[in-house]
């Protein structure tokens, strides 16, 4: 792998908008110092309009100093993990931002106790305009609100590690076996390696991946069962005591999303458990199997011929493939190249994976590991979707109101994706088009279903809780294993897919994963209607795209076109996915 400075500085991300180098980012962050002083002459001082806004201000003129530093770093240090002087400069940022926090934290207090009176005349006060909605959630708030010395009990409890003794069982200490194909062959095997080995031609390799990924969960079963538990009950707990009606109730007041659409998609998800089956017997046939089994589902549908595409190359196809959103937003992505917003390919100790970060102040940043193959473009076409997303709000709304909330963040970045999936299938052929089909849907089962499936489990466990029902290892595998046979339907099992729940993070973030499955549903809705022409589809996207937080997630998406509290989006969704399989049961004949 080529080390950081033999990549041209075309594909490097300039970071020169943020700080001209390492000696203009201490100088910055030297500044944390400065504004220290400042915040503390407000504490115990928040009793009117005139000092709330002078803090605000001041809290913007921090943000508009500081940030542009905190992101340099941050860029910096996944520029190459094991740069000392880049992990030093960091973490004198971190011990700075720490100090300020806790000297400040006393301000966080007051505004959350701001007297209901003074909350009224803030929230009528048009100079408040763009800060309404931040003080209309802490009115809303005040009654899951505890006293000061409650409040201060509760927030000294970040001893409950759930997350991290989870992550260090499951990364750390559990160790697996070798495992074999239908040769005898050995693989080492760990979970790095798991998403490789169950996509493989060989049968026998992918049953053995999946079974002694599962199954080695399972033999500790009991101690993730435990932590496990240990964290519903006190999701469930801490709900009570701040007097919400439930867990669930409790994760979704905090991101302004009802209950309803919660529901919705899981009921919307059962009644087209269909569309699943379907693609499963699609895929059973194309891959030739007489019988189907859950280790089949990812197995890869490829032709011999895979494309290889250089940055520029896919830079012109996403142009080709976005060109339905406009001139606008085609010269965007031209930007995104010309004026180095990406950090494009791999190099000696830079961050895995891909990710897109900003501040209010400046463009986008993009991270890519690209390889050339065609999953690297589908991976640019969804961060540049992101960037988009963030460019748009930026561009549309006050800094107050230009953060989207993490409900809308996956919507942008699989409508990307759609629009560059369509393009390909436009001009695709034979197997090719098979090949694509099954991208699709093995993003649809692991996005839309899968998701469901987990959200049903996390809402099933934590109402056992709440009903007083007792919870063990045996109950958790039970459950789950019964939501795999409803999800998958006659898609073999095996006995070791009990045991995978234990094996997911994301649990650990509870009420969280309902929003990966949410998002593709609205992507499709808005690519469809924007490739049907459908009459203001497309200004009803950049209405979407330029909204930031000016209004709850759900109002934004309705606003847009898209009401994920009703079955209308999920059916544009699904005749869509519908109409797609009778593409491909076609192109099988």
């Amino acid at each position: 792998m080529k080390k950081r400075s033999q990549i041209e500085e075309k594909f490097k991300w300039d970071k020169t908008a943020l700080c001209k180098d390492s000696k203009d980012f201490e100088e910055k962050i030297e500044k944390i110092n400065v504004f220290l002083p400042k915040f503390k002459k407000f504490i115990g001082k928040l009793d009117s309009k005139d000092a709330v806004w002078k803090y605000l201000k001041l809290d913007e003129q921090f943000e508009k100093e500081i940030e542009p530093a905190m992101l340099y770093i941050y860029l910096s240090r996944d520029e190459n993990l094991a740069d000392g002087q880049n992990n030093k400069l960091y973490q004198k940022m971190s011990i700075l931002l720490n100090k300020f926090s806790i000297e400040t934290s006393p301000l966080s207090t007051q505004i959350q106790k701001l007297p209901d009176q003074l909350l009224h005349e803030i929230i009528a006060d048009k100079k408040f305009k763009d800060y309404r909605r931040d003080f209309e959630m802490i009115k809303k708030s005040k009654k899951h609100n505890l006293s000061d010395d409650q409040e201060q009990l509760l927030s000294g409890m970040d001893f409950f590690g759930y997350s991290s003794v989870m992550r260090n069982l499951s990364d750390v200490d559990l160790k697996f076996d070798k495992i074999k194909d239908s040769k005898g062959r050995t693989y080492q095997f760990d979970q790095s390696k798991y998403s490789l080995y169950v996509r493989d031609s060989d049968r026998t390799l992918r049953k053995n991946a999946m079974a002694t990924l599962n199954g080695t969960f399972g033999k500790f079963i009991n101690t993730f069962a435990e932590n496990y538990i240990n964290k519903v009950k006190a999701d469930c707990y801490f709900a009570k005591v701040r007097h919400y009606d439930s867990a669930l109730s409790q994760a979704l007041f905090h991101e302004e999303v009802s209950e309803k659409v919660y529901h919705t998609l899981i009921e919307k998800v059962h009644e087209n458990l269909l569309v699943l089956f379907k693609y499963f017997d699609l895929k059973k046939k194309a891959l030739g199997l007489k019988d189907f089994y859950i280790y089949d589902c990812m197995a890869d549908i490829s032709s011999k011929k895979r494309e290889k595409y250089s940055y520029d190359e896919a830079i012109e196809l996403l142009k080709k493939a976005l060109a339905p959103l406009g001139e606008e937003y085609v010269s965007l992505l031209e930007r995104a190249k010309t004026e180095r917003w990406i950090d494009v390919f791999p190099n000696e100790n830079k961050r895995s994976g891909a990710y897109e970060n900003a501040i209010f102040d400046a463009h986008p940043f993009v991270l890519t590991n690209f390889e050339g193959d065609l999953e690297s473009v589908f991976t640019l076409a969804h961060e540049l979707g992101h960037a988009m997303h963030t460019y748009f709000s930026n561009k549309s709304q006050p800094r107050a109101l230009a953060q989207y909330t993490i409900f809308l963040a996956e919507i942008a970045s699989t409508t990307n994706e759609m629009l560059l999936l369509s393009y390909l299938l436009d001009r695709a052929q034979g197997k090719e088009k098979i090949k694509l089909y099954n991208k699709l849907f093995d993003m649809v089962k692991s996005t839309i279903f899968r998701q469901a499936m987990f959200a049903e489990f996390e809402e099933k466990i934590h109402s056992l809780q709440e009903a007083s029902q007792p919870l063990t290892k045996d109950l958790l595998c039970e459950e789950y294993l019964n939501l795999n046979k409803l999800y998958f339907g006659k898609v073999k099992l095996i006995k070791e897919i009990q045991y995978e729940w234990a094996r997911i993070p994301h649990f650990f973030t509870e009420f969280y994963v309902y929003k990966y499955a949410t998002g593709l549903i609205c992507a499709i809705n808005f690519a469809n209607r924007i490739l049907s022409g459908q009459n203001g589809a497309l200004e009803d996207y950049f209405k979407f795209l330029s909204a930031g937080s000016s209004d709850t997630p759900c109002n934004i998406l309705k606003e847009s076109g898209c009401d994920l509290e009703g079955g209308k989006a999920y059916e544009v969704a699904f005749d869509f996915l519908k109409s797609i399989l009778s593409d491909w049961q076609k192109e099988m004949k």
